[in-house]
């Protein structure tokens, strides 16, 4: 695998170069082992090199390893952009993101590594940047390769990403625009979360949509990234989910899993420095409740 950029600026130090490109000290330390090359117009050389403008840098890296081996499952995905980097793709509700032990073979990794190793790649290892809960449906972001995994975290731990999703709540909801900040932890013994003081903080921002006779279509914007943080926080404040039995939504909606569906991720590409926009259609399930559902 190679990667290659032209230093258009002044003269520096090879290692200051790549570090500002997201090579890290640790993959630095990996090529200095012999596992990858760096090249300057062709030629290897160490580190400590003066770039002169002009000169092309490329690095080389070692195929990746699997640190487990996972199956492949022959199932379809839909994907929605993809590159030499990144793979985006509608996930359906009901389909795990990742193995587990309750389910090996056919998680939404599966069908990715499946779907890369069908088109000529080799040692496939999908690694799943933005994770959806089981029953929630929409974009995932996968990168291809651990290099592209590192140099986007950073703006995944500084919750950097804009993730939109579309929820179906019930009641009323009387504001046109509001933020819910409230701290959120897991209820000790169980299985889901609650509103907590001593909890992490948790911030999530919300436009409505439409008023409808048996609920509300809610555009939000997660500005942090907590364990089914929409959920509870609509919870909270008396507007559970349709079809969210853990968090007491009406299940009688016409729809069995809870209304959620990311429809909306942005972010900046740390390879091309541009703007990445990729969306996700409503599902049919969603779709057919609010068609069902009087708007007032």
């Amino acid at each position: 695998m190679e990667f290659t950029w032209q230093n258009e600026g002044k003269q520096q130090t090879l290692k200051k170069f790549l570090a500002a490109r997201g090579v890290s000290h640790r993959l630095m330390g990996k090529i200095r082992r012999q596992k990858g090359a760096v090249l300057v117009d062709g030629k290897k050389v160490p580190f400590g090199t003066v770039l002169h403008q002009n000169e092309q840098v490329t690095l080389v890296l070692p195929e990746e390893k699997p640190v487990i081996k996972i199956a492949a499952s022959p199932k379809p995905i839909e994907v929605l952009y993809e590159d030499a980097n990144w793979l985006l793709v509608a996930k359906p509700a009901g389909l795990t993101s990742v193995p587990g032990p309750s389910n090996r073979e056919d998680t939404l990794v599966n069908r990715v590594k499946y779907y890369l190793e069908r088109n000529g790649r080799k040692n496939v290892v999908p690694h799943i940047i933005t994770r959806l809960d089981r029953y929630t449906s929409g974009v995932v972001l996968l990168a291809k390769h651990s290099f592209a995994q590192g140099l986007i975290d950073k703006q995944v731990s500084n919750h950097e990403f804009d993730k939109r999703y579309y929820a179906i709540v019930a009641g009323q909801v009387t504001k046109q625009h509001g933020l819910i900040e409230a701290p959120l932890k897991r209820k000790e013994g169980e299985n889901f979360q609650i509103v907590s003081p001593d909890g992490r903080q948790a911030v999530t921002e919300y436009w409505l949509k439409a008023n409808l006779a048996g609920g509300s279509l809610v555009e939000v914007k997660l500005h942090t990234g907590r364990t089914h943080q929409i959920r509870v926080h609509f919870q909270s404040k008396g507007h559970p989910l349709l079809g969210d039995e853990l968090y007491g939504g009406p299940l009688d909606m016409g729809i069995e899993r809870q209304a959620l569906h990311a429809y909306h991720l942005a972010f900046n590409d740390p390879f091309t420095n541009k703007r990445l926009v990729v969306e996700a259609p409503l599902p049919s399930d969603m779709k057919s409740v609010l068609a069902k559902l009087k708007v007032d």
